[in-house]
């Protein structure tokens, strides 16, 4: 028997999915309404503070969440307490490794956040009777592992100004899903973040700025507000053309 798709606006979507970024573009899109009321049940939306930890690393996973709003980063600790801020999320991003009983990162919201968490168990069932839950979790982790090896071309090869540039396009292009102009945002990480992410000290990140700024590729406002005049452009500092 042929299952039909259903429709993703159907007036049976909870209403507390309605709206949310991430059943359009993110993994709640591959769940039917069923589905979707089936996981409703079981989730929380969460506000977070900047600051906050989502997940620390080594904790039992017991949740995974959907990034609402906000951008959270991902950081890895050294035995010796050094760390390293390995990746950013923003939404619709999915946090959380299904099938693993223990986190590998900490997860931290780096901006004012919401998150909407749900049960391990509920997820793991309906992947076990969805099979395009299953597909889209795999190509989120394979789309994560793409944006690693691009940002490990980035640290290893380009110059410091390139990696400043390529970092602000990251920002303007993934910080805010439904917004039609990426041309000005706010920085979601401080100068000391940016360098660890970046592996660059603060004085040089602050240069970069400077350069940039002077250079009118882009503009900035009580020292996070940013805006860039023309994309193109700062995709050719990035090393992007």
């Amino acid at each position: 028997m042929e299952i039909r798709r259903q429709d993703i606006h159907s007036s049976d979507v909870p209403v507390v999915c309605k709206a949310c970024e991430a059943r359009h573009g993110g993994v709640c899109a591959a769940l039917s309404p069923d589905q979707l009321l089936e996981l409703s049940k079981h989730s929380t939306r969460q506000r977070l503070e900047a600051g906050t930890e989502v997940i620390g690393q080594g904790e039992t996973v017991t949740n995974y969440s959907n990034i609402i709003r906000g951008v959270v980063k991902l950081t890895k600790v050294m035995a010796d307490g050094r760390q390293q801020i390995v990746g950013l999320q923003f939404a619709p991003d999915f946090i959380g490794r299904p099938f693993l009983t223990e986190s590998a990162i900490a997860a931290e919201a780096a901006t004012d956040s919401e998150i909407c968490n749900f049960s391990r168990g509920v997820l793991d069932r309906l992947v076990k009777n969805a099979p395009e839950l299953e597909h889209k979790l795999h190509r989120q982790a394979l789309k994560e592992l793409d944006e690693a090896r691009d940002w490990m071309l980035t640290l290893g090869r380009k110059s410091a100004q390139e990696k400043v540039a390529s970092f602000l396009y990251l920002i303007a292009t993934h910080i805010d899903p439904e917004s039609v102009d990426t041309s000005s945002f706010d920085l979601p990480l401080s100068r000391a973040d940016i360098a660890d992410f970046l592996g660059l000290t603060i004085e040089t990140v602050s240069r970069q700025f400077t350069k940039l700024r002077k250079e009118n590729v882009i503009h900035i406002e009580n020292n996070r507000h940013v805006t860039i005049p023309d994309m193109d452009r700062l995709m050719r500092y990035a090393g992007n053309d």
